[in-house]
């Protein structure tokens, strides 16, 4: 298992923060010892009806012998999120094998405040591999709710099964997260992986249901500012749906670009104007320490975000983080730049631990939580112009020639992914599923590593499976049709020229379920009916399989049970 880094958190600008402020930091991430006859300092304020604990309770990045435990903790009515207010205080934790916390095996206290914003992570240690806990917090006499988690399995260990949600791409205005509901009433998710934006840095009204705003964002400005970020986090922490899926799994998380601003590289972003909105070394600064403050992540600013885990003997689970790193997107009247081998997605360090990664030969299947597409993709040139301006917004306003291209995803980043998949093929490395989000639609693919003589060479090096928005606009939705209308021109021309992309749904909104087992990995795609209705009914649309050592998608029957 690779072990997490811990960095000092940086002030607002980037700086390294006091030398109390640290020590408190490093005090709230070690496993703390347990002291059951020490009282919290001080006397907890009073605070509203809702409680000390309003924005739940989280757990992460599972390890054999450790989880990540996370809350945030409101001692006064005055120490809302962003407000920089509220005493420092400490917090109770406690993690059981039961339910109902008969016969604790961890505890320990954790300090926080104003100076992290009052969120409090954790690291619960001396845990037994592959074992389902509970957990909880304590200020005063109050006890938050109660969350369950799961470590992963020991090293090399047999496995016969992992399952896990897969989901990304929710934003609060598009709708309700029903299909968080969903998930977390299945009961049978040993995690959930977010593959990205989990939320979103727009003003109300700026982006939202087919210009519907359906929930509007606080705070009420497009995101810039610490406070501002904070401020976003608590808010879609708030959602209860998305509160019963943290307390019912662990999540293992990445972030894409909406966590910090639309397009983001690593000098910039789409969505940021120098100097109205700051430098963006100051705005990015703020977007990564609301994350690791909010987010149960093994992360602190400074740090990296990817990272592996592992499952027995069964998979591991590469987590990429494609925004911090990266160059500029390529300019979309500039094709050649595409193929630049000075442009980089990942970075020079993180590409070489990503291919060590994938040269492992044990676990057996390599996962890699991939935030944009790494499939290659050509799109058809016989759209009309209402569909092509549609599939250009759905990219990101991206065309080449008049023709929509994915120069944010791996699409524009072409010696890197080429670096990727000659590797794969000329290390004989099988069983490689790269796990990807970001592009509001649902994907199978085959991934050749020459896909212009593909399938007549039949030479696949991996495959991916994409799972499609939580609410975020899909093509249906930008177009102002009925879904599974105009969108089926479109995927029929985009199969058509991609043989090795074997299904696409442009139109729904939901959640993906992923099964993983010695002989294959399987996916489910989830639909819902109306993500503007937070009762919303859903069903499944689609199931694909990779089946061990043959490194291509299959369709599939029936769904996976919980």
């Amino acid at each position: 298992m690779t072990a997490s880094r811990s960095f000092p958190p940086p002030g607002p600008s980037g700086t390294v923060l006091p030398r109390r402020q640290l020590l408190r930091s490093a005090g709230v991430f070690a496993a703390a010892a347990t002291l059951p006859g020490l009282l919290a300092t001080g006397t907890p304020a009073q605070a509203a009806a809702a409680g000390f604990f309003r924005h739940g309770v989280a757990s992460g990045d599972p390890y054999p012998h450790s989880v990540l435990l996370w809350t945030r903790l409101t001692p006064a009515d005055s120490a809302m999120p962003g407000s920089g207010a509220g005493a420092d205080s400490r917090v109770r934790w406690e993690v059981s094998r039961n339910a109902d916390f008969t016969g604790l095996v961890g505890q320990g206290w954790a300090e926080t405040g104003a100076w992290r914003d009052h969120t409090v992570k954790v690291v619960a240690a001396g845990l037994e591999p592959a074992t389902t806990y509970w957990y909880r917090f304590r200020f005063g006499q109050e006890y938050s709710s109660v969350g369950r988690t799961r470590t992963a399995p020991a090293a090399g260990a047999a496995v016969d099964r992992l399952r896990m949600g897969v989901v990304s791409c929710a934003n609060y205005q598009a709708g309700y997260f029903a299909a968080y509901r969903h998930l977390a009433d299945r009961g049978d998710l040993d995690l959930v992986l977010h593959l990205g934006d989990y939320l979103y840095e727009y003003a109300p009204g700026e982006y939202q249901a087919r210009d519907v705003v359906v929930r509007a964002q606080d705070p009420a400005v497009e995101m810039t500012t610490l406070a501002h970020y904070r401020r976003r986090h608590a808010q879609y922490k708030s959602d209860p749906d998305l509160q019963a899926l943290h307390a019912a799994a662990p999540f293992v998380v990445t972030w894409d670009d909406h966590e910090s601003a639309n397009d983001a590289w690593s000098g910039g972003a789409q969505n940021h104007t120098e100097p109205a909105e700051g430098t963006w070394q100051e705005r990015s600064g703020f977007a990564q320490q609301a994350y690791a403050e909010w987010m149960p992540v093994r992360y602190e600013p400074g740090g990296q975000l990817y990272r592996r885990l592992e499952f027995g003997s069964l998979a591991s689970l590469s987590m990429l983080d494609l925004r911090s790193y990266r160059s500029q997107q390529a300019d979309s009247q500039l094709a050649p730049a595409i193929d630049d081998p000075d442009r980089t997605i990942t970075g020079a360090e993180q590409m070489d631990w990503l291919l060590a990664g994938l040269s492992n030969d044990a676990p057996q299947w390599k996962l890699v939580g991939n935030p944009v597409m790494i499939t290659p993709v050509r799109f058809p040139s016989t759209l009309n112009t209402q569909e092509m301006h549609a599939l250009s917004e759905l990219l990101g306003d991206r065309n080449i020639d008049g023709v929509p291209y994915n120069v944010d995803q791996w699409d524009g980043y072409v010696a890197d992914r080429n670096q990727v998949l000659r590797h794969l093929r000329d290390n004989a490395v099988t069983d490689t599923v790269f796990l990807t989000g970001d592009i509001h639609s649902g994907w199978a693919c085959d991934l050749p590593v020459d896909p212009l003589t593909y399938p007549l060479n039949g030479r696949s090096a991996a495959t991916e499976l994409v799972c499609t928005s939580v609410t975020s606009d899909n093509l249906d939705d930008i177009l102002r049709v009925p879904e599974r209308t105009a969108s089926l021109t479109v995927e029929s021309g985009i199969r058509t020229l991609n043989p090795h992309v074997k299904y696409l749904d442009f139109d729904s909104h939901g959640f993906s379920v992923l099964e993983v087992t010695p002989a294959e990995v399987r996916m489910d795609w989830y639909r819902l009916a109306d993500r503007t209705d937070p009762a919303s009914a859903t069903s499944r649309t689609a199931s694909w399989t990779v089946a061990a050592g043959t490194q291509k998608v299959r369709p599939a029957s029936g769904g996976i049970l919980s």
